[in-house]
């Protein structure tokens, strides 16, 4: 994959965006609900689209699928004035119909096509393995780019941060906090 300057540029400010928004500043784990927060100020994220689209791509987190990589390849190689419009792109990538809405109000705007190709390249870009370690975990074991670019849920219709990962959350602060226990630390009530 060849990376051309504006997508490198676009990519190292998603990720950090992506990584402002999953921590809070006690470590814990809040981007599903920064997200939540995040589509639901759809207004005032409109009128960013053109001067920080990475800060608005999030937005989409884990709504793209992409059935054509070497389409996308081909967009994350060349410069933003050159980006197709999502008309000419979305045969090859999928929406989950959570996201549908969404699309369409931003895709109703004078750059939405624009917007929705660089939103999609970015979520393609940080769902590579080079992208973010964490993200390397997620593919699946035969190394399928399809596999890359989402999680495996059985219910497409719910955004990934209203789905019940509440139990599996709270197993994991658990035994987190046993940890620390069995190391001599007071535990939080």
């Amino acid at each position: 994959m060849n990376l051309s300057p504006a997508f490198h540029h676009l990519r190292a400010a998603y990720q950090a965006e992506m990584d402002d928004l999953s921590f809070d500043s006690e470590g814990r784990d809040v981007l599903r609900q920064r997200l939540a927060d995040k589509r639901k100020s759809l207004d005032f994220l409109l009128q960013m689209t053109e001067l920080a689209p990475e800060m608005v791509a999030v937005v989409f987190h884990q709504a793209f699928r992409f059935t054509e990589p070497g389409v996308m390849n081909q967009v994350v190689s060349g410069e933003l004035d050159e980006c197709p419009d999502w008309d000419e792109i979305s045969a090859s990538v999928q929406i989950a119909p959570w996201a549908q809405g969404m699309a369409e109000t931003f895709l109703q705007q004078a750059d939405g096509q624009r917007f929705m190709t660089v939103a999609a390249a970015l979520a393609y870009l940080y769902d590579k393995p080079d992208g973010r370690a964490q993200q390397a975990s997620d593919e699946d074991e035969d190394g399928d780019e399809e596999g890359r670019d989402r999680d495996d849920h059985d219910d497409e219709d719910v955004p990934p941060e209203e789905r019940d990962d509440d139990e599996d959350a709270r197993a994991r602060d658990e035994a987190g906090a046993d940890w620390l226990a069995e190391q001599g630390f007071d535990r939080k009530d």
